[in-house]
């Protein structure tokens, strides 16, 4: 599959599914958040492809990279629409909260993953690590914070309060100290996927929450 293999810098097979999966369920969230918006056929494949690709593509534009990865590579397009018209034509109201909660898997691999291999990709164009870890934070998160502004919602990323983004960050920052170990580039992308992944779930599964900011306002009542 060349046209995939290009695009995240020479993963293994396996890996080139497991991002497979990750974006089908990026796009499958995007989906959920259509339906529930009761939006029309226009309208869910739009969010769907932004909550995909929407990470990449300000990465990309943060970096001046073109083309874009959707565009270069458009099988991903058409992979998009064959996953929206098959959703509106099967996906049931009974079926969204089964499918809300298996996604927390593939979610948190996208995110490995993607925050990873967005990381490489900056390091690859000469950015600086502070930089390159942004960028791969960018591409695992900013599709679903688009499509929560797009839908009129506050990002789930930001609202949530256990941790994702700093899962991504976190990520970034393995993928670059195992590089410094002179692991190879195929190890280096596994660990942090596998680091920013792990820290996910476990925020997750053990309810882990970041602090809220609480304002005082007895002064003001």
């Amino acid at each position: 599959m060349p046209f995939i293999s290009s695009t995240f810098i020479n993963l293994s097979n396996t890996q080139t599914l497991i991002e497979i999966v990750a974006t089908i369920a990026f796009a499958l969230s995007g989906l959920l958040t259509a339906a529930q918006k009761k939006l029309d056929a226009v309208g869910v494949c739009v969010v769907a492809g932004i909550t995909a690709f929407g990470g990449g593509t300000l990465r990309d534009l943060l970096l001046d990279r073109r083309p874009f990865f959707w565009i270069e590579h458009a099988t991903w397009l058409w992979l998009l629409l064959a996953l929206c018209i098959s959703a509106m034509l099967f996906l049931r109201q009974s079926h969204f909260a089964s499918t809300e909660k298996a996604i927390l898997w593939p979610d948190a691999l996208g995110l490995g993953l993607f925050s990873a291999s967005g990381t490489q990709i900056a390091l690859d164009m000469g950015n600086g690590y502070l930089v390159s870890v942004l960028m791969g934070m960018i591409t695992a998160v900013f599709g679903g914070v688009i499509r929560d502004i797009v839908c009129n919602d506050i990002p789930k990323a930001f609202q949530d309060h256990r941790p994702y983004a700093v899962c991504g960050f976190c990520g970034g920052w393995v993928l670059i100290l195992c590089q410094n170990w002179q692991l190879s580039q195929e190890w280096c992308l596994f660990l942090a996927s596998l680091s920013a992944s792990f820290l996910r779930l476990s925020a997750v599964y053990l309810n882990y929450r970041l602090p809220v900011w609480q304002l005082d306002d007895t002064k003001n009542s």
